[in-house]
């Protein structure tokens, strides 16, 4: 599709059905319609194309309807001739009044009685008053049409003037809609049903005398009305002249039913009831055929195409608003037109002065303007986007460009964003900006062409990617306008932020242009900052103002003269006039207000005027608010007040706005409306909300939004009035933002008041009864599998949720899959990440942490999901399965994906999850510096998990936690800005230095105040500070080079200072505060009393290095130093006025070398010593070096911290940009968590590990994850074989080492490991799952699988491969050297031998025969003798057999595959052969790949390139299909339903950044149909590839770990898989480290040897 605008199609929101019909002669069938017809059609439309279903079935069809006004000659005429005839005109004199203010000057009628909607009158009186109107108005119609009838045989009235007297309601209905249109819009929109009733009559008096006796209702169902002759007349010309001829020009599709009645009975309720029915069926289907045909177009699913459509939509609706000329657009002409200057202009104004409609209509005239050149005009109205954030607006605005200036925008991608994966390089012309800007196809999986930009994109990154496409792309020859409109109506700090992130200057042949109301002097102080006086040009026109770089152009109100020309236009178009009185106050008002707005509200004032009204100045309110609020009280008036009160708070609190369908819904199912309407029979029909949006047309505007045409005010100002008048407290916001969250989920009221209400009400209430359609995330339908968006609610919804502080529900959508898959087919991944992390709410939040995890994934995913949004529930189940132990909420969310793929009928499930190799950070911010490029020198965190940064611009930027920001801290001291050189922290202080030697300290639990800490003994030389300990109300600071400690109270003065023998270098505090232990360089502790001051001791150690850190064990009275070398002393504290005793001295060894840094945990005893060269690891409780790890070879160790329970350790090197994750207990990298940029230091923060990088990027990762993927089973190296049991709930991996490990799938754990005492090269497993056979170093080991008893150990075989016979009684051992054996597995006694060596060997089904391959024939050894019994021979050909394979279901087949491509079945039994097929010259067969189902019906022949060929001997044909990439591996199943291959498209490397898209995929393919199952993305590199019975596939990989994925078919199996493990209860939930797998191990030497 293309992404241009011209080629984006919008839909309309709704279908409205018109039915013309008598009501006297149509009760039941238009009833049968309603209720059976028109609510399906609405299902199908909503599910299907996305539109609603409105049926607008008029109550007023059978007679003439009065008219509603009579020009003042005809109406005199009238009168004349029937006062000529004795008529009397008294009544038609009364009720039709003389209006000069109607063009022409006509004579309008003006009812006796008015209908009353107020439901305290009662029901008896308003049914009496209707009945007199309705009496009055037949005796008016009879008057009237004598009167015509009299002008007519007088020739003063032509008969086709005198049939507009006459004619019905249905003849007028069906002439409005079908005469005078195209006669292909006739042919697409009409349908005609013609009924014939033969003798309907009957025995007509009898059947009116009853009908009367009837009740209303039966009476209504079979009521026959008696036609004048002139109407029989007249509905015979309808039928005969304008429908036949209709029928005849347009070759209209006419149904006629004739049914011929009994002359005795007529036309009885039954055949009515009968031909209803039949014409519901009728009517429905081809009301079907109609909207199918209409090409209604789907939705896009880039929402930066959709909204480059409706932002240019809505500049060309604006621009109709254009009604007065106004001068300044000649000084913004000039602006344009000029080339050499780089500043904007900035068009003020009051409100209403109509800034943005100035703009929409110059934003159509540019091209005109500048029609020597081909200009781009970009316009972007900001408040009136539904995210109006700078980094929306900004990739808005980048897109857009893009799409502009590109010649092949439907053949090109649109990238934003640094992935942090991502190994492509930039193209030379955007190295400069380090940017990576890619327009390239991606090509996996198809899908529409999209713009992507990357959920996590910094608004300094969009800066960048802005600047440079505006230095880029537009050139003289193609100029860029660009317009952004209402900054000033949205939040300031958003407004400054978007506008300090434009480009200053702007680039050459870059014209911009903002609208700012002068009232907002902020915005424009932010616009005169950031545009200094750059280029300065004096503007053409005297009228426009240079300010700082920029041209003003102030817009004044507009000419009264023009208003007043505008005025009496609107007036002429809707056949109104004023009288000169009228006009002189309309004049008065205009001079008061002269605004465009005002103009059109007086127009709707005005238009109620006669010209009897009398009028004063208090007829017209005086500004825009006032007249609004008049024009709501005539709207309270004549629709009630409490249905415009709703329908336009509905209007006003929508986020983006509302279809008419929705609004006659919300106002037909609310409570207060319903209750004023159910006592009248009726609630708020679709006829009310007609009538109310027809009277509020000229002030709503219906433009495309979210795909559908949706209304919105013309003005923010009719908001702000609806606000004030209905909307001032909070609970009336809630209550509507309730009620529309209500509605959008699916959730309505009016069924729930009705049921209360019925019991009080005598008569029926059927009719109020509204039903309120199911809302789900997606519409399913039977013709589409995916289905269809509910783009509406999945904008609506949660915004209203928020809004009315319904937090439960909304926590529940933004865990729910449903929604999630909305949004992401929507087009709105960022928005759904942005919801993910935003926190900001009322009540306490809950599954931060899950939302924060969810975020990560969909932020890594973002590429593949942009591209193919289907695979949101792989990837997601992919991410999160291995931590479902950590966060158990999330489980829901798995039973989600997997009730939705049994819903969908089939895909790829994971039923165990193989070990993550990375661990996803639930946070990832980067601090916003602007253009500059800074780095950090120094990080530091609180306890509680706030995070302070030291740049090397000497700025502070402060991250307080989740769901916050990274904000820089400003402070002031003496009206100059503080410059920050380091920061220190505490348990929950904070201490930052500055540049001009001044400490503050914050403590993070109390309010944003920083204490100035004074030190009276402070140097000049600035020395940096190294630390401080915090003891309630005392603080002790020590700085580097100092041999001393100073001591402050809480207001920061200086209490004492401790000397020390040397350099301080670290201090511990004693947990009462009674002592420090100061440690220096000399390698001496010094122990004082902090209340005396007083030195109460000393310690040294015996190489005098420096004390880098002290641990207090005060339990033991003991302290542990560790000095520069990570040398470890221990010495006891019997009493603090004695000094310490050595109780125990270990030195490390080896060579010096300086500690970097240490981490101890009191909880588990441990204490982590990191050197540049080694890590060791010490046991505190005996104080015993448990290990040591080395650095890599050519890397150095940065920094090493501690996981939380001590089984893991995290680790940083130089030059390595990623986290390294080691297992203590086995010495193993398990994990590399990823940072994209080198990091500076890892902080531990409560549960989490904090990773701060140079460049000042922070990532979080949760700390369980962190253990839960570390800890994750898997073998020492990649798996090389697995072996499943034929019950599929036990299977063996082999790693090529000593150790066979059996896995349970039930639990995901390995249950047991077979030891052996060499590598491991081959295993089987018996047919009935009791023996474990494997081969180690020629030597054969039997163990029992369940016991793991080592029964046999043989040795002497020299076998290279092991096999099992079918019966499992005995094993197979071949041979390349010597003999092979059939033994017993029992007792390992030999059957026989076999002296000839047999290739790719496989024991017949029935266990008589080894059949294998020697020098190129097929040869049938005998399984108890060793001699040769059979051989494979073809007359034919005597080429060789280079595949073969056994049939389990056919015991004495086997398929052979001979050299030139032929294929034959073997008979063994009986040696016979028959040929089958050959090989085109093209395919041929790969013997290493060749393998075949168990019944025979396919076989795998190769794979290739992007190819899979396979070949169906069932049907005898070839069947090859193409892969997404180049197969690395391919399984065929044994039962031969389905095919998996694992593929890794090499072609993404150059066209995709995406960490998801480089990765291989295993995919499933339905063999019968060729359907593809589902796929799912390998985070690891795959070496192996199993299926089993059980719908199974197993995939080994390079890291050690196993993946078992699950096949749901309801194709197959038709409850999908029930063999694989998909329940989340086995689901781990114990430590690994508490449950070790048992360990089997083999016999000692050999119990057996052959010779």
């Amino acid at each position: 599709m293309d992404l241009s605008p011209s080629n984006f199609t919008c839909r309309s929101s709704c279908v409205k059905l018109y039915l013309c019909s008598n009501p006297e002669d149509s009760v039941m069938e238009r009833r049968a319609l309603r209720e059976r017809v028109f609510p399906k059609l609405r299902e199908h439309c909503r599910h299907t194309l996305g539109v609603d279903v409105r049926a607008l079935v008029g109550h007023q069809y059978g007679r003439a309807s009065l008219p509603a006004q009579v020009e003042v000659s005809e109406y005199q005429l009238l009168l004349q001739e029937s006062q000529q005839a004795g008529i009397s005109t008294r009544e038609l004199e009364r009720v039709y009044k003389r209006n000069e203010n109607t063009v022409p000057p006509s004579y309008c009628w003006t009812p006796s009685h008015g209908h009353t909607c107020c439901p305290q009158v009662d029901v008896k009186e308003k049914e009496k008053n209707k009945m007199k109107d309705e009496e009055e108005e037949e005796e008016l119609r009879k008057v009237l049409q004598n009167a015509v009838t009299l002008c007519v045989h007088s020739g003063l009235l032509t008969a086709e003037k005198a049939h507009s007297y006459h004619r019905s309601a249905l003849d007028a209905d069906l002439r409005f809609a079908l005469e005078g249109l195209p006669r292909n819009d006739i042919i697409r929109r009409c349908l005609v049903y013609i009924h014939k009733v033969v003798n309907a009559k009957g025995e007509q008096e009898k059947r009116q005398t009853s009908s009367k006796l009837q009740p209303e209702s039966e009476a209504g169902l079979i009521a026959s009305v008696s036609s004048t002759a002139a109407e029989r007349k007249l509905l015979s010309e309808m039928c005969d002249s304008f429908l036949h001829g209709l029928i005849i020009s347009c070759k209209l599709l006419v149904y006629t039913t004739t049914t011929e009645c009994d002359r005795r009975h007529g036309y009885t309720t039954g055949r009515r009831r009968s031909y209803a029915e039949s014409l519901c069926q009728q009517v429905f289907s081809d009301l079907l055929a109609l909207i199918d045909s209409s090409n209604v177009s789907e939705t896009s699913g880039d929402a930066l195409a959709r909204e480059q459509a409706e932002q240019e939509e809505l500049c060309t609706i604006l621009s109709r608003f254009y009604d007065v000329i106004r001068p300044e657009e000649e000084e913004i002409k000039a602006y344009v037109e000029q080339r050499h200057h780089q500043r904007p202009l900035v068009v003020t104004g009051g409100p209403c002065e109509g800034k943005t409609v100035l703009l929409a209509h110059c934003a159509q005239k540019i091209k005109s303007w500048l029609q020597d050149n081909n200009p781009v005009v970009i316009t972007y109205f900001t408040n009136l986007s539904s995210n109006p954030s700078p980094k929306h607006l900004l990739s808005s605005l980048c897109y857009q460009i893009v799409t502009h200036y590109s010649t092949t925008t439907q053949d090109r991608h649109f990238y934003i964003g640094i992935d942090p994966d991502s190994h492509h390089e930039p193209s030379t012309e955007v190295s400069d900006y380090e940017l990576n800007l890619y327009t390239v196809p991606c090509p996996y999986l198809g899908g529409p062409k999209h713009g992507f930009i990357k959920p996590d994109v910094s608004l300094s990154e969009l800066k960048k990617h802005l600047s440079f496409l505006l230095s880029l792309l537009p050139s003289p020859k193609q100029p860029l306008v660009l317009i952004i409109d209402g900054l000033d109506q949205i939040r300031r700090n958003l407004a400054v932020q978007i506008i300090d992130s434009l480009p200053s200057p702007l680039p050459p042949g870059v014209k911009l242009i903002l609208t700012i109301s002068s009232k907002q002097t902020p915005v424009l102080q932010a616009i005169e900052l950031h545009y200094p006086q750059c280029s300065p040009l004096p503007c053409d026109s005297d009228g426009s103002e240079e300010k700082s770089g920029y041209v003003c152009v102030r817009l004044e109100r507009a000419d009264r003269r023009q208003c007043v020309k505008m005025l009496a236009s609107l007036l002429s178009s809707s056949g109104r006039r004023v009288t000169s009185g009228q006009q002189a106050l309309v004049n008065q008002a205009l001079t008061s207000c002269c605004l465009t707005l005002y103009a059109r509200l007086l127009h709707m004032h005005t238009s109620l005027w006669h010209s009897d009204t009398e009028v004063t100045e208090s007829s017209l309110q005086d500004g825009v608010h006032s007249s609004i609020s008049a024009l709501l009280d005539h709207l309270e008036r004549k629709h009630t007040s409490c249905l415009v009160a709703r329908a336009v708070s509905y209007l006003t609190l929508s986020r983006a706005g509302l279809t008419e369908a929705e609004l006659a819904d919300l106002l037909s199912s609310n409570v207060n409306i319903l209750a004023g309407h159910v006592q009248q029979g009726q609630g708020a029909t679709q006829g009310d909300v007609e009538r109310l949006l027809l009277d509020l047309k000229s002030f709503l505007i219906q433009r495309t939004s979210l795909g559908s045409q949706s209304l919105f005010w013309v003005s923010r100002h009719f908001g702000l009035v609806v606000a004030k008048r209905y909307l001032s407290t909070h609970e009336a916001k809630r209550e509507i933002h309730s009620e529309m969250a209500d509605y959008f989920s699916g959730r309505g009221s009016a069924k729930l008041l009705l049921e209360k209400q019925k019991s009080a009400l005598k008569k029926d209430t059927a009719k109020t009864k509204m039903h309120i359609d199911r809302q789900p995330f997606v519409f399913l339908s039977s013709s589409k599998e995916a289905g269809r968006v509910n783009m509406r609610k999945v904008v609506e919804l949660p915004h209203h949720l928020q809004e009315s502080n319904r937090w439960e529900e909304l926590d529940h959508d933004l865990m729910s899959l449903g929604f999630h898959q909305a949004v992401v087919r929507a087009g709105l991944l960022g928005d759904l990440v942005a919801m993910l992390k935003r926190e900001e709410r009322s009540s306490t939040f809950t599954f931060s942490r899950e939302r924060a995890l969810l975020a990560s994934i969909l932020t890594s995913s973002a590429c593949v999901l942009q591209s193919a949004p289907l695979e949101l529930p792989t990837v997601m189940e992919t991410s999160l399965l291995s931590y479902l132990e950590v966060f158990p909420v999330l489980e829901g969310y798995i039973r989600e994906i997997r009730q939705e793929r049994r819903n969908r009928g089939s895909g790829l499930g994971v039923a165990l999850s193989p070990a993550p190799s990375t661990v996803a950070s639930i946070q990832c911010l980067q601090c916003d510096a602007g253009a500059k490029e800074v780095s950090v020198t120094e990080a530091a965190a609180t306890e509680c998990g706030i995070v302070a940064e030291i740049m090397d611009d000497a700025s502070a930027w402060i991250w307080k936690g989740s769901g916050w920001d990274i904000a820089k801290l400003s402070l002031r001291c003496e009206q100059e800005e503080v410059k920050f050189v380091g920061v220190k922290t505490n348990g929950r202080f904070m201490l930052l230095s500055t540049q001009c030697n001044k400490l503050f300290l914050w403590d993070v639990t109390g309010p944003e105040m920083f204490l100035e800490v004074k030190d009276p003994l402070k140097t000049e030389s600035n020395k940096q500070i190294k630390g401080f300990v915090v003891h309630q109300k005392k603080l002790c600071v020590w700085w580097g080079g100092e041999n001393f400690v100073s001591v402050f109270d809480a207001s920061g003065e200086t209490l004492s200072h401790f000397q020390c023998q040397s350099c301080v270098t670290c201090v511990v505090c004693s947990a009462n505060g009674f002592y420090i232990y100061c440690g220096q360089e000399g390698g001496t502790v010094s122990i004082f009393d902090t209340e005396s001051s007083c030195l109460l001791g000393t310690c040294a150690n015996s190489s005098h290095s420096a004390v880098v850190s002290i641990i207090l064990c005060e339990d033991k009275q003991e302290i542990a130093c560790v000095d520069s070398t990570g040398d470890v002393n221990l010495w006891g504290m019997a009493a603090k006025t004695q000094s310490p005793r050595l109780v125990k001295e270990h030195f490390t060894g080896g060579k010096p070398n300086t500690v970097l840094n240490t981490d101890y945990s009191d909880e588990i005893s441990t204490l982590l010593v990191c050197q540049y060269n080694q890590i060791s690891i010490w046991d505190t409780c005996d104080w015993e070096l448990c290990d040591q790890f080395l650095a890599p070879q050519g890397s150095r160790f940065i920094q090493a911290v501690l996981s939380q329970d001590g089984h893991l350790f995290l680790a940083l090197l130089d030059a390595c940009p990623l986290v390294l994750v080691w297992k203590v207990s086995t010495g193993e990298c398990v994990l590399s968590l990823e940072t994209n940029k080198q990091p500076l230091t890892l902080l531990k923060i409560a549960l989490d590990v904090t990773c701060v990088t140079r460049d000042g990027c922070l990532l979080v990762w949760d700390s369980k994850m962190i253990y839960a993927a570390g800890v994750a089973p898997k073998m020492r190296r990649g798996v090389k074989e697995v072996v499943v049991e034929q019950t599929g709930v036990w299977f063996y991996t082999t790693d090529g080492s000593e150790t066979v490990w059996r896995w349970s799938l039930e639990t995901g754990l390995p249950h047991a490991n077979f030891m052996h005492y060499s590598p491991v090269e081959k295993l089987q497993v018996s047919p009935d799952n009791i023996h474990l056979v494997t081969l180690s170093a020629g030597e054969i080991y039997v163990w029992m699988a369940e016991t793991g008893q080592n029964t046999l150990r043989i040795s002497g075989s020299r076998a290279t491969e092991v096999l099992i016979t079918p019966n499992s009684n005995f094993g197979v051992s071949i041979s390349d050297q010597g003999l092979s054996r059939v033994w017993k597995l029992t007792n390992g006694g030999i059957v026989c031998n076999i002296h000839v060596h047999l290739s790719d060997a496989q024991v017949s089904p029935e266990s008589t025969f080894l059949i294998g391959c020697h020098h190129g024939n097929l040869l049938a050894v005998s399984l108890w003798s060793g001699t040769i019994s059979k051989c494979f021979f073809c007359v034919e050909s005597s080429e060789q057999v280079v595949a073969f394979h056994t049939l389990s279901e056919h015991p004495d087949f086997v398929v052979v595959m001979v050299a030139s491509g032929g294929l034959y079945t073997w008979k063994v039994s009986e040696e016979t052969i028959c040929r089958h097929y050959e090989l085109p010259v093209m395919f041929h067969c790969q013997p290493q790949h060749f393998q075949m189902s168990s019944d025979g019906s396919y076989a795998l022949l190769s794979f290739e390139h992007e190819t899979i060929n396979l070949l169906n001997l069932s049907q005898v044909r070839l069947c090859s299909f193409k892969t997404e990439g180049p197969v690395m591996k391919a399984c065929l199943d044994r039962t031969g339903r389905y095919a998996a291959y694992i593929s890794r498209p090499t072609s993404l490397k150059k066209s995709c950044v995406c960490y998801l898209h480089a990765r291989s995929i295993l995919t499933v393919v339905r063999l019968s149909d060729g359907e593809k199952i589902g796929s799912v993305f390998l985070y690891q590199n795959p070496l192996t590839l199993v299926m089993c019975e059980q719908q199974c596939v197993f995939v080994g990989f390079e890291d050690g770990s196993v993946g078992v994925y699950s096949i749901s078919d309801v194709m197959i199996s038709g409850e999908g898989s029930v063999g694989c493990r998909e329940n989340l209860n086995g689901q781990l939930k114990e430590c690994p480290f508490d449950k070790e797998p048992i360990r089997w191990l083999p016999l000692a030497i050999p119990n057996m040897t052959w010779t």
